[in-house]
């Protein structure tokens, strides 16, 4: 961010209450020039009001540096000005004093008040001094000319510098106003910009969270089932070489189907890295680019969450329950309802849901006889797969399989991004069951 809000705090170095040097140089030097102005008129002041003329030149001195503290004390200088007036002296600082005063912060009332006083001791002065003028002269110049004169004269010497300050004064506070509403807009488009890189980065890790998904699902399923087979490869090599053929086939066929879904979700993964990579490279853009990009970037995320790796349908579930059967598991499947085509997301969750669970039963209930149920709703699909006990005595496909722990978090997840409803558990007959409902909308 700028610092522009701070420019004001980082200028001030002039002394007393000046901010800056070169404003206390100036106002040393106009009160310098206004002792002067005041102390040449103090001379026939000091003879007209018959007094010594080093005392009215002193006097004048005196009230012309009061223009040093203009700055501060604004209300004093116009004061002193009025009141110096009738010496008729003092007309810089008197001009300059209402310069200040009407530029300041300071109400409005107090500005006309002084200013009508300083207007109405001007008139007041300047028509006795012309009229005095006039009576001593030879020519007559007429009753209008007096008050003309005076009216002028007072304007002439009031009105432009109070108008001037108005307007000065008017035109800084709108910069001071513009710079703060820069400031907040820029403070703004920062906050702006982190929620965004916030938003993406929630995106980004909800992505890897949904590749991570798919990555154990298909793993775990093709492998639970390659070693399955090759278990029961080894029990029958010997003793049915068909059949030990056979396994083998489906082994080798379900590598190449694992291989085959783990090579689309890294080249997702690839393709995440080369974004990663384009958004590092636009890091030097200016700050008034980043929140739209950074926003941009996590609409992008949350567009493609969906779009990386194309999933199974349910369409798949009976060469899925098929494969668990040619595993050596007794599984049947049944379907309730109107089949019907449900949205991308929705089918694949209803068949990951399904997978993982006969996969568990491979890792922890091998041999067991297992129930697959697939209900169409109106508005909604439920899935249950619930398997018996396991029997006593392993059979030939019973291996020991690890476990991650991430199996039914994992479809808990799932089917709770969907706004469904996941429950799993122990059965009373000892088994297992995995129930889901997803809404078709």
């Amino acid at each position: 961010m700028t610092t522009t809000g701070e420019e004001p705090a980082t200028a001030r170095g002039g002394p007393l209450w000046w901010d800056r040097r070169r404003s206390a140089l100036l106002d040393v030097s106009l009160a310098v020039v206004s002792a002067l102005e005041a102390g040449i008129e103090g001379y026939p002041f000091a003879k007209e009001a018959g007094i010594p003329a080093g005392a009215g030149v002193l006097f004048g001195l005196l009230a012309g540096s009061v223009l040093v503290v203009r700055r501060k004390w604004p209300i004093a200088v116009v004061l002193v000005s009025i009141a110096v007036a009738p010496a008729w002296m003092g007309f810089l600082m008197g001009v300059v004093g209402l310069y200040t005063l009407a530029a300041s912060e300071l109400p409005r009332r107090i500005i006309a008040s002084l200013a009508g006083m300083s207007l109405v001791g001007m008139l007041v002065v300047t028509f006795v001094r012309v009229q005095q003028s006039g009576a001593r002269g030879d020519q007559n110049l007429g009753e209008w000319f007096v008050p003309f004169a005076a009216i002028t004269i007072s304007l002439g010497l009031t009105a432009p510098p109070l108008l001037l300050g108005l307007y000065v004064g008017a035109r800084r506070r709108l910069m001071e106003s513009l710079r703060e509403r820069a400031d907040s807009l820029e403070r703004e488009l920062q906050l702006l910009a982190e929620r965004a890189e916030e938003r993406a980065e929630w995106a980004r890790n909800e992505e890897r969270t949904r590749i991570a998904r798919e990555m154990h699902d298909v793993v775990a399923h093709r492998v639970s089932l390659m070693v399955v087979h090759a278990a029961a490869l080894q029990a029958v090599a010997r003793k049915d070489p068909e059949k030990a053929v056979k396994n083998a086939a489906l082994v080798g066929d379900m590598g190449r189907q694992a291989l085959t879904e783990l090579r689309e979700m890294l080249g997702v993964l690839r393709s995440g890295e080369e974004s990663g990579r384009r958004r590092e490279r636009a890091a030097s853009v200016p700050l008034a680019a980043v929140g739209a990009a950074a926003a941009a970037a996590a609409s992008r995320a949350v567009d493609d969450e969906g779009a990386g790796v194309e999933g199974p349908c349910l369409s798949e579930l009976d060469e899925l329950v098929g494969q668990s059967a040619a595993a050596g598991m007794v599984v049947d499947l049944s379907v309730e309802g109107e089949v019907r085509s449900y949205a991308p997301e929705v089918e694949q969750t209803a068949y990951r849901v399904v997978q993982e669970a006969l996969t568990n039963v491979h890792k922890h209930a091998a041999g067991a006889k297992t129930h697959v149920r697939l209900a169409h709703r109106s508005s909604e699909i439920a899935m249950q797969v619930e398997n018996e006990p396991p029997p006593e005595v392993a059979s030939a496909g019973s291996v020991g399989l690890p476990s991650g722990g991430n199996g039914l978090v994992g479809m808990k997840e799932r089917v709770s991004a969907l706004g469904g409803v996941f429950v799993s558990g122990p059965t009373d007959a000892g088994g297992f069951r995995v129930s889901a409902v997803i809404p078709a909308a």
